[in-house]
């Protein structure tokens, strides 16, 4: 499966999405308007080894709620993720049995050589 998670208000998934170019062969799911399902979720955290690595401590939400001073389970992980969007590291690029997690330029770059060989 090549499938794209992004947030489609949000600038920095779109620069991505751009500089991924052509997109062709993926599905492109953004996560606001179509929230990720339970299976879904499950299918990246197979991939990506936790929730933990799913999960963005980068969210407004993550401070606001306190989050930063509790210690969170791989079960707080999946709950938070799929109780709202933010709490998903963005963009998730899943290409096959290959995922790229998150915005760095490392990833990035690992991610358009594997789009694009």
């Amino acid at each position: 499966m090549k499938k794209i998670y992004y947030l489609s208000s949000c600038d920095t998934c779109q620069r991505i999405l751009k500089e991924l170019q052509p997109l062709d062969e993926f599905k492109l799911q953004d996560i606001k308007k179509d929230p990720i399902t339970n299976e879904q979720l499950e299918g990246l955290k197979n991939l990506a080894g936790t929730y933990m690595s799913l999960f963005s401590k980068r969210a407004r939400l993550f401070r606001e709620r306190n989050l930063n001073a509790v210690e969170l389970e791989e079960k707080d992980y999946k709950a938070l993720i799929l109780e709202h969007y933010t709490f998903l590291k963005r963009p998730v690029i899943q290409l096959d049995s290959k995922i790229f997690i998150g915005n760095s330029k490392k990833m990035i770059e690992a991610a358009k050589e594997n789009i694009h060989p």
